[in-house]
């Protein structure tokens, strides 16, 4: 697509929205970057780099801006049925998201990593398999780099390896991978979709486009994805942690196998990796299905998969202080995530949660406490809800707490040898942290003081 020339307004000036107003006044549009926050414009410039020639315009966006421009840039966290996104389709702009304005400069083939957990852990591993054979493996997306920002480096021989959340995927419509996954689906972002069949269309979508000579990846454990599987034109493979397959990849009794026909290949021992949990299994698996249909050999396999470490702020193991370990798990922004977490602590264990409230219900959560959990430590817009939650189920040893500092000293005050400390918060982070990242770091900044 040729932007030369047009007049482009960007919504959203985070990381996505300073990527797309740099790769369009690159290629000479008529760039104006707004978002409805207070902005220090020097320092966004600073962000977008020298040559700039575009407009920013903070809280108030003219009618004048709105009623001009030819296509509305929209960031992954800005909802398309927004009054101002709606009020400027109404003027005739034609809206793109962030993720396919970068798509219109792909070259080489993509693979697409989306569900509701797991993406970060499983697209940081696919893209450390696919350079195993392919030099130029760019890894962006929802994983933290904006996929505007990694789309010129993309070669016709090269791969690009992406996540993507159901808020880059509610906008895309050529966007179109060479192998798709989608790890899982449980409710989350309700706030946004409004409906659980709005968010399962949205993580759909990333199949919209492929053909049969292509693959898409599916979890055969969650019911939504074999039901829907139907639906999809693309080669399906399946992973299971829990059912035998004939083809496809397993799991069973600490082995990971590949499955052709009915016979099994080991991949490897779990107990040779880094990653724990069974679900970090069924991420493994997910990446080696993609990695094998790109051609990647075995061996090369088992020596990524030995050596790669677990993604910051995803069960990421901080410290063991007088004999008790603490976990950071920022990214448990919803409960499955969380649930996960949980499940993958094997000793009595104090929980931190608690956050913005997307929505979600906390019964299942709950429910895999199963004795486990010694205390937990709730704190944010949630915390009065997860507690009348916990108590419903008779979990009733919970604690409010107003910041990080008082939930970790309260955790290292009474915490005892062969405890664990989590911070799983099944809950957003907006509020008190300006994302999970900050978070998680504060946490594991607050674990190491002495």
């Amino acid at each position: 697509m040729d932007f030369n020339g047009k007049r482009v307004l960007i919504i959203g000036a985070g990381k996505s929205g300073i990527s797309a107003a740099r790769l369009l006044n690159g290629q000479n549009a008529e760039v104006t970057l707004y978002d409805d926050k207070e902005l220090d414009k020097n320092e966004v410039l600073q962000k977008i780099g020298a040559g700039y020639r575009g407009e920013i315009i903070c809280k108030e966006l003219p009618d004048s801006i709105a009623s001009g421009c030819e296509y509305l840039i929209i960031s992954p966290g800005v909802p398309i049925d927004s009054p101002l996104v709606l009020k400027v389709k109404e003027f005739g702009a034609k809206v793109i998201g962030e993720v396919e304005l970068g798509y219109f400069f792909t070259k080489g083939k993509v693979v697409a990593v989306t569900g509701t957990n797991g993406k970060t852990t499983t697209t940081a591993l696919t893209g450390e398999l696919m350079k195993k054979k392919y030099a130029n493996t760019l890894v962006g997306g929802n994983i933290g780099i904006p996929y505007t920002e990694i789309c010129l480096n993309s070669t016709d021989d090269g791969v690009i390896v992406a996540e993507m959340s159901s808020f880059q995927l509610d906008t895309i419509d050529t966007y179109h991978p060479y192998v798709s996954m989608i790890l899982n689906i449980t409710p989350d972002h309700l706030d946004r979709h409004h409906t659980m069949e709005n968010y399962v269309n949205a993580k759909l979508a990333c199949t919209r486009n492929q053909t049969e000579d292509e693959l898409c990846i599916l979890n055969y454990e969650d019911e939504i994805l074999r039901k829907k599987a139907k639906e999809i034109k693309a080669k399906i493979c399946w992973f299971s942690s829990r059912s035998e397959l004939t083809d496809g990849m397993v799991y069973k009794d600490g082995v990971i196998y590949e499955m052709r026909d009915g016979e099994p290949k080991k991949v490897i021992d779990v107990a040779e990796m880094k990653l724990i949990g069974r679900h970090n299994y069924e991420n493994v698996m997910a990446a080696v299905a993609a990695a094998r249909f790109m051609g990647i050999s075995m061996d090369d396999i088992r020596d990524v998969l030995r050596n790669f470490n677990p993604v910051e702020h995803r069960i990421e193991y901080v410290a063991t202080i007088n004999d008790v370990k603490y976990y950071n798990d920022s990214k448990g922004t919803n409960p499955d995530a969380s649930i996960q977490a949980v499940k993958a602590m094997t000793g009595p264990t104090f929980l931190i949660g608690g956050g913005y409230d997307k929505g979600s219900v906390y019964d299942e959560w709950i429910d895999s406490f199963e004795g486990k959990i010694k205390k937990l430590i709730l704190m944010g817009q949630t915390r009065e809800k997860i507690a009348e939650c916990a108590k419903k189920h008779g979990f009733t040893d919970y604690m409010f707490v107003e910041s990080m500092e008082e939930a970790v000293n309260y955790c290292k005050k009474n915490a005892v040898p062969g405890d664990t400390v989590l911070l799983s918060p099944c809950c957003a982070s907006w509020g008190m942290f300006k994302n999970y990242e900050e978070r998680g770091r504060i946490f594991k900044d607050l674990v190491k003081k002495d």
